[in-house]
C-alpha cells in the first residue's frame, strides 16, 4: 500500500490542484494531510483525488466548521491530532507539529507524520520512519514537494513540482 502525505497547504489552490494530479499520477491507494489547510474550498480541490483523504487540523485551520463540512462533504475523515491509523498492518501516527510527537510517539508506532515547518524530514529510528515532505504552499518557491510512503517496506518518496 502507497500513500500520499502532504502538509501545510495552507489554501494554495493551484499548487494542490498540482497536488491532486501528482498523487492521482502516482496511484497511491491513501492520501494523509498533517494539516494547516487553512479554508474548506482547498479540500473541494482535494475531492480530485482518487484515493480517500485523512488528516489532522494544524494551528492555522481556524474556519473549524467549514472544514468539517467540507471533509464530511467530500467524504474525508479529518480529526484534532493526534491520530492514530492502522493501515496495512502499520501503526501510523498524525500530527501537524513536530513537538506533540514527544507525548504521543510509542515505540509501537511504524510510521509517525508531522507537518508545520515547512522542512523536509525523513528520519529512520529503529524500526520507525518520521516523516515530513516539506514546503508545499509556494512560500519557498522551487521547492515544492510532497511525499510517498510505501507501507510494505517504510520507504519515502519525495515529489517535487
Amino acid at each position: 500500500m502507497r500513500i500520499g502525505v502532504v502538509s501545510d497547504t495552507h489554501n494554495n489552490l493551484r499548487n494542490v490542484g498540482r497536488i491532486v494530479e501528482l498523487f492521482n499520477a502516482a496511484g497511491v491507494d491513501r492520501v494523509i494531510h498533517t494539516g494547516d489547510i487553512t479554508q474548506a474550498k482547498t479540500l473541494d480541490v482535494f475531492a480530485n483525488l482518487h484515493a480517500p483523504m485523512f488528516g489532522v487540523f494544524g494551528n492555522n485551520d481556524k474556519e473549524r466548521d467549514a472544514l468539517h463540512a467540507a471533509a464530511h462533504r467530500h467524504g474525508f475523515q479529518f480529526a484534532e491530532p493526534p491520530l492514530e491509523l492502522v493501515w496495512h498492518e502499520r501503526r501510523i501516527l498524525i500530527v501537524h507539529d513536530p513537538l506533540d510527537l514527544e507525548d504521543a510517539l510509542r515505540a509501537s508506532h511504524d510510521l509517525a507524520l508531522h507537518g508545520h515547518t515547512h522542512l523536509q524530514r525523513i528520519e529512520q529510528r529503529d524500526d520507525q520512519l518520521l516523516f515530513n515532505p516539506g514546503e508545499c504552499a509556494g512560500h519557498m518557491h522551487g521547492l515544492n514537494a510532497v511525499g510517498i510512503v510505501d507501507l510494505d517496506t517504510l520507504t519515502p518518496e519525495i515529489l517535487t513540482f
